[in-house]
């Protein structure tokens, strides 16, 4: 166990924040932190890298383990350059390193070899430092920096670039690079995956799985936490409560334990009303009377169950549109945007909207899908190629910039001002459904946080009625649960949805079709974001192959043409005979190592079909125990029979 926290509290005045949260990190283990937004989630981080204070219980840490913590949104602030900042990680290696160049000096100097015993110590010396140096990674510590460098998106930036000159969102990749390289025994990051592309959270999700130290994440990334965390600790209601699996286990696990609460509380409850009324009955009868009085006893000793909590309040809404728009919604045809006196961000954009559609823009930072987005709503103007809307269309934008928000404004007057004729009885119940009761109407738009501004931007959003939305980066800001109830929202509307993510888990949901924006265009995949990673993932494959097919067939001709022989002669036929019969073994062989392989799929398809059916049955989904027993062999088999379809797959198309 590397970090033990037992019974922490924190309140601020008569608020509390966290009442008795336990907490054990394990060495390699990797923890989700969730909840609600206010939970507490940054709050117990910052308690555990000692930067507040709590009010009491305890924090066991071995005196050896190191623990590195990143604030949200934390950016690197610095006046060195981007390497020199890296490099700074390492100093004990860069000072172990200028003392073992001090000492090669010493040991190359003749003079020192005079006396035997203090060369001789030097030797020791040096060779102790070296080893030490050797095993601390001090000859990877360039490598190192540059593999973390351009896994965080900097491989294009100059090593002698200016921290200074990055923009806020570079800055937070660096400070996340930085504490990847210090690589601390406990890492403790807070939304690690705010500001980075697809490309570049695939790779810190590759890196952390390969992590030598444990984690502690607090995100509200889904397909993150999925692919990374194996344990989930949620903080509801100032309390904990561990769960072992990763996300999805989680929520299935959450909603079995609720169900199962639900039901022996229910059958409590049962019981003790047949108690009461059989008290009723029967204590004014003399004959009754005693075995009345004994149940009456039974019934005081009864431990009581309190009904289980549902979920906390969640926003409640839903898009609906004034009117249909017509069949074809919009037409974009090669369209480029460019700055002035600057080469074009992309170009020769084309794609199109039919009514219904739900099509995901994506594309790495700084491609210009944001800027796509202004074009088609006018508040840019293309450098070139033609934008054109359908009939009777009526568009409702989403900016992650919330830059249609007042900050003078309180919420009340955010919502009414947009929409004037309005009630405020009705204005009142739709900020009701985003979370905003009473006084809270009343907050100024400029002290809300980034989560709360979200959500009225979502509120106007709804309001609006239109029958296209264009949504950028919908669910920053948003927790766990608000992301579930956009989600639910979004499916059930029957307009035409265009968005841009960075949330795989929200793409895979609700994308019916991603576009690709290119810096030479649009590339169109049909399905969600699994169906165009394995797309994109074949095609890289298909040209792989030609490639190699394409210097195979180059070095056939070259060796042809360099040797040529006459095959008529009665040693070319032998050999022409000879080969004819080994490939017809080797024909053979294949085809039995085939069946072989179609044998052993069977099975196991048969095995894995069997322990699904196992796993619907009320006394193995009831026991915890049995379900992990039976879902670790079910990934045993599935693993197995992944290996031998590609075997299966290469065998057949030798």
């Amino acid at each position: 166990m590397l970090l033990q926290v037992t019974g922490i509290t924190k309140s601020y005045g008569i608020e509390p924040v966290l009442d008795g949260i336990n907490l054990q990190i394990l060495e390699r283990e990797r923890i989700g932190l969730v909840g609600v937004n206010g939970a507490g989630k940054s709050t117990l981080l910052k308690i555990i890298a000692g930067e507040i204070s709590y009010d009491s219980g305890q924090i066991f840490k071995a005196k050896e383990t190191s623990i590195g913590y990143l604030a949200q949104n934390s950016g690197l602030n610095s006046d060195r350059s981007i390497w020199g900042e890296m490099m700074l990680v390492f100093a004990p290696l860069i000072e172990a390193e200028q003392e073992l160049r001090q000492m090669e000096q010493e040991i190359a100097d003749p003079a020192n070899a005079q006396n035997e015993k203090r060369y001789a110590d030097l030797l020791e010396r040096y060779a102790r430092r070296s080893d030490w140096f050797k095993d601390h990674g001090g000859y990877e510590m360039e490598t190192r920096i540059r593999s973390v460098l351009h896994g965080m998106g900097f491989g294009s930036f100059a090593p002698e670039t200016p921290v200074a000159t990055l923009s806020g969102g570079q800055k937070t990749r660096l400070a996340l690079a930085r504490i990847l390289l210090l690589a601390p025994d406990v890492l403790m990051l807070d939304e690690p995956t705010n500001y980075l592309d697809i490309q570049t959270l695939t790779w810190l999700e590759d890196y952390l799985r390969g992590y030598s130290g444990s984690l502690l994440v607090v995100s509200h990334d889904r397909y993150f936490l999925d692919r990374l965390v194996t344990t989930i600790i949620e903080i509801e209601r100032h309390r904990s409560t561990r769960y072992t699996g990763n996300y999805s286990c989680y929520m299935e696990l959450k909603a079995a334990e609720y169900e199962t609460n639900l039901k022996h509380y229910e059958k409590q409850q049962g019981e003790i009303a047949r108690m009461e009324a059989f008290i009723q009955r029967n204590i004014v009868r003399a004959s009754t009377t005693k075995r009345a009085q004994s149940r009456r006893k039974q019934l005081d000793k009864m431990e009581r169950m309190d009904r289980p909590m549902g979920d906390l309040k969640k926003a409640h809404f839903s898009f609906e549109t004034a009117f249909m728009s017509g069949k074809e919604v919009l037409e974009v045809r090669d369209l480029s945007v460019a700055y002035e006196g600057k080469k074009p961000l992309f170009q020769h954009a084309s794609f199109d909207l039919k009514r219904g559609d739900t099509v995901a823009l994506i594309g790495p930072n700084g491609i210009g899908k944001s800027t796509l987005l202004k074009c088609l709503t006018g508040s840019l103007k293309p450098a070139a190629g033609s934008i054109h809307w359908g009939t009777k269309i009526k568009i409702g934008l989403y900016d992650q910039e919330q830059t249609n928000l007042n900050p003078a404004n309180t919420v009340l007057e955010e919502l009414w001002s947009e929409y004037p004729h309005m009630e405020e009885a009705r204005i009142r119940t739709v900020l009701g459904n985003f979370l905003f009761s009473g006084d809270d109407v009343l907050k100024k738009v400029s002290t809300l946080s980034g989560g709360e501004k979200a959500r009225v931007s979502l509120a106007k959003l709804m309001l609006r009625e239109a029958n296209v939305l264009i949504l950028d980066e919908p669910t920053n800001h948003l927790d766990l649960f608000s992301k579930e109830v956009l989600e639910a929202a979004l499916m059930d509307y029957d307009g035409t949805l265009l968005f841009i993510s960075h949330d795989r888990y929200f793409l895979n949901k609700m994308a019916e079709r991603v576009i690709e924006l290119h810096p030479e265009g649009i590339q169109h995949f049909l399905g969600n974001y699994d169906d165009y990673v394995a797309k994109k993932q074949e095609l890289e494959e298909i040209a792989l192959e030609a490639l190699e097919a394409g210097q195979a067939t180059r070095s056939k001709t070259s060796a042809a043409s360099a040797s040529v022989t006459d095959e008529t002669t009665p040693k070319s036929r032998a050999a022409t005979y000879a080969a004819d019969k080994q490939a017809k073994s080797e024909e053979r062989s294949r085809q039995r190592k085939l069946e072989a392989l179609e044998n052993q799929i069977k099975v196991l398809e048969e095995q894995i079909l069997g322990l699904e059916e196992q796993m619907t049955l009320p006394e193995i989904y009831q026991d915890y125990e049995a379900l992990q027993e039976i879902q670790a062999q079910l990934d045993n088999h599935k693993q197995e029979l992944a290996q031998t379809y590609a075997a299966w797959e290469e065998l057949l198309e030798d």
